[in-house]
């Protein structure tokens, strides 16, 4: 079993295997947020009234709402401590990461919208994109909206919970895949929601439902543990990532096949960096001999 130097503080003797384990952590999660879900799916009820819209708001607490008890339940001091530093210590993230964080998701949309040109022969229009420069005062609180709507709570759970336990029985690249199914499926009942964003850009049974849901939501995972494993295990930077990707496909809001093609490139890069990492902790082989030497000859 491989497991890198930053979940080696889960391994401890006298921890009983429900305490380090993510599966309480994700019955928790799915218990909160579809205990919502669910009476907005069987009742049909429209999100723009306020019953609807504050049962959606409720479910997307889940993974925080979860994490946050278990944290403080099983966890001990400096566990607590921990939990917290990683979500509000900026230091963790050396300028180079929050440069990959910030740029990632602009260019994968980049690539896709000049692989429509190519493919399609032409560009969309921009029209979201040109609603809210010419209305600059909307984008606050339209950025506002996407970090809260997703990023903030989910990944106070899926990363800065989860992933140290997943990573703790699997390598990076199969944690990451696990946590991405795992993520999918949470996901699902919003794509029945009446007026919910999941079901406006994504909608059921189309071909970018598909490839969000699989190769798109499982690339995104892997990117995630990738910038997390070398952000000195940083949800802030988890956080950020998961908010420029919502925060650059709603302000482009891309159409058809180019939305499509986003995923292909996200999921290209994925490839990529488990190619040149290495799929065992994300976080390059040279670096990870080097760290092995140092404790030997220490």
């Amino acid at each position: 079993m491989n497991l890198t130097p930053e979940v080696m503080h889960l391994r401890t003797t006298s921890a009983p295997d429900w305490k380090t384990s993510p599966w309480p952590y994700f019955i928790l999660a799915f218990g909160w947020s579809w205990l919502f879900w669910i009476p907005l799916v069987l009742t049909g009820m429209d999100i723009s009234v306020t019953p609807g819209i504050v049962l959606l708001a409720m479910g997307v607490l889940g993974p925080a709402v979860s994490a946050i008890f278990l944290t403080c339940l099983t966890g001990d001091k400096q566990e607590r401590r921990d939990y917290w530093s990683r979500l509000i210590s900026f230091k963790r993230i050396g300028p180079r990461w929050y440069a990959i964080i910030i740029l990632i998701a602009p260019v994968y949309s980049v690539l896709a919208i000049l692989t429509g040109l190519v493919i399609e022969g032409n560009i969309p229009a921009f029209d979201t994109a040109v609603g809210y420069v010419t209305h600059p005062l909307t984008i606050m609180p339209f950025a506002i909206m996407r970090l809260v709507y997703g990023p903030l709570p989910e990944e106070l759970g899926w990363r800065g919970y989860a992933l140290d336990r997943l990573q703790r029985k699997w390598n990076a690249l199969v944690s990451s895949l696990v946590l991405g199914v795992i993520w999918a499926v949470w996901h699902t009942p919003m794509f029945f929601i009446r007026g919910s964003l999941m079901s406006e850009v994504f909608p059921l049974w189309s071909t970018k439902f598909w490839v969000a849901m699989g190769p798109g939501i499982l690339a995104g995972a892997v990117v995630m543990t990738w910038i997390y494993n070398n952000t000195q295990r940083s949800t802030l930077a988890a956080i950020l990532f998961h908010f420029m990707m919502n925060f650059t496909g709603e302000f482009l809001r891309l159409p058809g096949d180019i939305k499509t093609y986003q995923f292909v490139w996200l999921t290209i890069i994925a490839i990529v960096v488990t190619l040149v990492y290495g799929p065992a902790t994300l976080k390059g082989k040279v670096r990870r001999r080097l760290v092995g030497m140092g404790r030997e000859s220490g």
